[in-house]
């Protein structure tokens, strides 16, 4: 895996950070804290996923030692290695957390106890930690914690103590370390696993202010509550079996040099088009593939002949490189218009030797041409982000030039987003080479403003209401409607709660959009026939504050 855009999972490990930094900043409750032990829960997932992952690899493995002992054995050995201390450090991390939690909340600690209707009882929670595979496994007990029922979860003092006083935060540091360099003494040839491998198993200290490092088990556990570092501690569990899948799936590649096999299949459709004139038909072939995902074969480009028993590359050829996803890509440009044929070798390594499978297929260039399309509707709007699909065939998206008369565009992913500035016209123009030549095409778009939003109470914008109904809202809310396509706020920003009691008009106003204590007092006042305004009510939105219209109700 590589480092240069994050997975779904480390975003999430790097959000549950900022949550942490931001609670540690604070004087929490605990029942912010047992909002923190759902996302220890979520690491506790994902790291049972890993370990569901990995046994996969192991069947793998093991399937593939009975069919080649010779030249997958050295891998298989490997694969057990790793998954036997990647096993034992897991266990260590566990035994760490319970430690905590007994002298945190003593040894009968309702964390560590079977639940069962919601309720710890007085039964461990044993849990079965298997060290190793197959019938060389050995069997731990261990246990299993229930992260909502920790009583200390501020404690700051005791966590400390044995992470730090007790010198286990060292310690832990040292196993991590040597996990760490036995897992690149593994990966020998991999330079995106390795540096998978070197930073999510890092302990390196963060700097200080200062700029001074502090001592790793200082920064991991010294002045965090004992909800932090169990998180913490589960964080490590889950990185120590993100590491192993990662070392696991290197060796896995390299038992292809040694074994042909094949380990997915998919439907595939071959068609001679994919673009078919009125009046002719189209025709597909649908046939099962079988592939090896974890072998990348040479795939060569270019003229061959074929030899006694097999085929021979010839002068020309070149080697088709493959793509950060694992994709043999064959780029050709299309210089001029016309049917052309690509073809060459797909080169195999087998246990007796490389197999050589010629291919070849046909394409066709057609003459450029260019297409504009709004992404949401035929208008565009004043204050807010207009996605649009820009198209300019034969140009890669990349090289298309896209400018607006009215406003600004900028591009933004696979599209653009355009910015109309006034209300009116606006005429979109985009352009592209192609062989030398350069194609263009515009579209022009209609420019509107924001329609103006409906002030709400309880989804209603007056008529009868019932006085509970209205006690139970919270404010008044800004309501572009459901047919209005872009996500678009509106808060409202004050508004004035009018009524009459005893032929007097008592008004109150609130600055936000929220009712006040004085305007939940006036609502108590209200009886059955009784008016009820909302006046001077006004919304900020992207495009400034607008009047909203007033609200009228009649109390039930």
């Amino acid at each position: 895996m590589g480092h240069g855009k994050e997975t779904p999972r480390q975003k999430m490990i790097g959000m549950m950070y900022l949550v942490l930094t931001a609670l540690l900043a604070l004087n929490v409750s605990k029942d912010v804290l047992d909002a923190f032990i759902l996302i220890d829960d979520g690491l506790v997932k994902t790291t049972m996923n890993f370990v569901s992952k990995n046994q996969t690899s192991y069947e793998i493995f093991e399937a593939q030692l009975d069919k080649s002992p010779r030249g997958v054995q050295p891998y298989f050995d490997a694969a057990m290695e790793v998954k036997k201390r990647a096993d034992q450090l897991t266990l260590d991390l566990q035994e760490l957390k319970i430690e905590i939690i007994r002298l945190v909340d003593g040894n009968d600690a309702p964390a560590l106890k079977r639940v069962v209707d919601g309720k710890p009882t007085r039964e461990d929670n044993v849990l079965e930690w298997i060290i190793g595979y197959g019938a060389d496994a050995e069997r731990k007990q261990t246990l299993q914690i229930t992260g909502l029922n920790i009583q200390g979860k501020d404690n700051m003092d005791k966590p400390a103590q044995i992470m730090i006083f007790e010198g286990k935060g060292a310690e832990l540091q040292a196993k991590i370390d040597a996990f760490r360099e036995f897992l690149l003494e593994v990966v020998t040839s991999d330079e995106n696993i390795q540096n998978a491998i070197e930073e999510v198993l890092s302990t390196i200290p963060p700097p200080q202010p200062s700029g001074e490092p502090h001592p790793w088990d200082i920064a991991n556990f010294s002045h965090l509550p004992t909800a932090a570092v169990i998180t913490n501690l589960s964080k490590m569990q889950s990185d120590v079996r993100y590491a192993e899948a990662e070392a696991v799936q290197y060796l896995l590649q390299q038992i292809g040099a040694t074994d042909t096999r094949v380990n997915k299949m998919e439907a595939v459709v071959l068609t001679k088009s994919n673009y078919v004139l009125v009046g002719n038909q189209f025709e597909a072939r649908v046939l099962l593939a079988a592939y090896d995902s974890l072998q990348r074969p040479e795939i060569w480009l270019g003229p061959y002949r074929r030899t006694e028993d097999d085929y021979e590359l010839l002068d020309g050829a070149t080697l088709v490189p493959y793509d950060n996803r694992g994709r043999a890509m064959i780029v050709r440009s299309g210089s001029s218009v016309g049917n052309f044929t690509i073809g060459g070798l797909l080169r195999m390594p087998t246990p007796e030797g490389v197999r050589s499978f010629p291919f070849s297929s046909e394409y066709t260039v057609g003459q450029s041409s260019t297409v504009i399309s709004p992404t949401a509707m035929n208008a565009l709007y004043v204050g807010v982000e207009n996605p649009i699909s820009v198209q300019v065939s034969g140009v890669p998206t990349e090289q298309i030039q896209v400018t607006i008369d009215n406003g600004t565009i900028r591009r933004s992913g696979s599209g653009w987003i355009a910015e109309p500035r006034t209300a009116g016209n606006a005429t979109i123009r985009a352009s592209g080479v192609v062989d030398g030549v350069t194609q263009s095409g515009n579209m022009l778009f209609r420019v509107r403003m924001l329609p103006t939003p409906t002030a709400k109470i309880a989804g209603r914008t007056g008529g009868n209401i019932e006085r509970n109904v209205l006690e139970a809202q919270q404010g008044i809310q800004a309501d572009l409607g459901a047919d209005f396509l872009f996500d678009v706020r509106y808060t409202v920003t004050q508004f004035t709660m009018e009524i009459m009691a005893g032929g007097v008009s008592r008004a109150e106003p609130s600055t936000s959009q929220m009712f006040t204590a004085a305007q939940r007092a006036l609502m108590g006042s209200l009886t059955r026939g009784s008016k009820v305004f909302f006046t001077n009510i006004k919304a900020r939105g992207p495009d400034g504050v607008r009047d909203l219209s007033e609200i009228v109700f009649t109390i039930q």
